[in-house]
């Protein structure tokens, strides 16, 4: 048995310490701190946020608040290790966002150059988000560390839009997981999570058809029980068939689409349009023909409401509904769908023109 003294397990951590990504940050902290006191004596480091949860939308901005102080008070500043990470609501790692000691910092990965502290007053580590991508929901970890003092808050982000089922062309049950990963992609959207499914269905989404969620499970939500969703005598809520196989099984899927950084609008024709007249009716007028998920932000953000049926990017036929009243279907607000006519037939358009344009 090899016996090894303090004074070597100690050089052997630092090592191990430098070793890893963000050395100068290690490197930095244990070199400056080390000529201060470490080992606080009746002095304890306090680490919180004003808030559990911030809500936005894609497209935004975000501020997670973190502070840190300590008790009693300090007589001077010190140079703290500041670290933010990310478990995203749809499972998975944790993973690194930024890293920072006194004035610098470090980001990674998808966060470069979105990311920083705020620093507004002395133990402020604020993390200051922009351009909030839709898949970037899920608990965010502010840990401060001083020397052998470790302290940590979380705050869960929640991003804010609306929920919808889509099907493949050919009908029901017809998409892999990654097909629904790519379906959503190709609708401006993302897989939903089981807390933005969860919601939706707490704001009345009722929907018979399984589809796959973000984490990989299959579910669908009721509030309406009855004989094809599994009878009368089961309560509502969301149902779920659990993980399922991500390349054999095929269902629907569930998509989630937050914010609308343009404009959906109905192109009023003088005749109604093919698909493909539909096309160039939008690009003439400077757009290009809406997706699903553009039209769902566009219903559920902005109130879109129109009684005319249109043309959607991906040869669906829709319309959005906010003032339910008769001829235009059922009496609860949504969007409205004819499913995948054949593109010969005639109809209207709904248009997208970016914020740019």
């Amino acid at each position: 048995m090899v016996i090894y003294s303090i004074q070597t397990l100690l050089l052997l951590g630092a090592q191990l310490v430098l070793s890893i990504p963000n050395n100068f940050f290690y490197h930095d902290f244990l070199n400056e701190n080390g000529k201060k006191e470490i080992h606080f004596s009746g002095v304890n480091l306090h680490v919180d946020s004003a808030q559990l949860s911030v809500f936005a939308v894609a497209g935004a901005n975000a501020t997670m608040p973190c502070r840190f102080w300590y008790e009693p008070e300090l007589s001077s500043p010190r140079k703290v290790r500041v670290k933010w990470s990310w478990l995203p609501a749809a499972g998975g790692h944790e993973t690194d966002v930024l890293v920072a000691i006194g004035s610098r910092s470090q980001r990674f990965g998808e966060f470069r150059g979105r990311v920083q502290l705020r620093q507004d007053f002395p133990g402020d580590a604020a993390l200051v988000m922009t351009n909030l991508m839709l898949n970037e929901s899920g608990r965010y970890r502010c840990e401060v560390v001083d020397g052998l003092e470790d302290r940590s808050t979380s705050i869960y982000l929640e991003l804010r839009g609306v929920v919808f089922p889509y099907q493949h062309p050919r009908g029901h049950y017809h998409l892999s997981f990654l097909g629904g990963l790519r379906a959503c992609e190709e609708q401006d959207s993302t897989p939903a999570t089981f807390t933005q499914l969860f919601q939706s269905w707490k704001e009345g989404l009722n929907w018979c058809n399984a589809g796959w969620l973000a984490d990989g499970t299959v579910q669908y939500p009721i509030t309406r029980p009855r004989v094809p969703c599994g009878g009368h005598d089961l309560a509502p809520g969301v149902r779920s068939y659990g993980r399922r196989n991500l390349h054999l099984h095929r269902y629907d899927v569930f998509c989630f689409s937050s914010s609308l950084r343009g404009k959906v609008y109905y192109l009023q024709p003088s005749h109604k349009m093919n698909l493909t007249e539909a096309q160039q009716a939008c690009q003439e007028d400077g757009a290009e023909v809406a997706k699903v998920g553009q039209l769902y932000a566009a219903w559920k953000l902005t109130g879109l409401d129109r009684c005319d049926a249109g043309w959607l990017a991906d040869g669906s036929v829709r319309y959005p509904i906010t003032r339910p009243r008769i001829n235009c279907g059922p009496s609860e607000p949504g969007v409205r769908s004819f499913g995948f006519p054949p593109p010969q037939h005639k109809h209207g358009v709904y248009c997208y023109k970016s914020g740019d344009e």
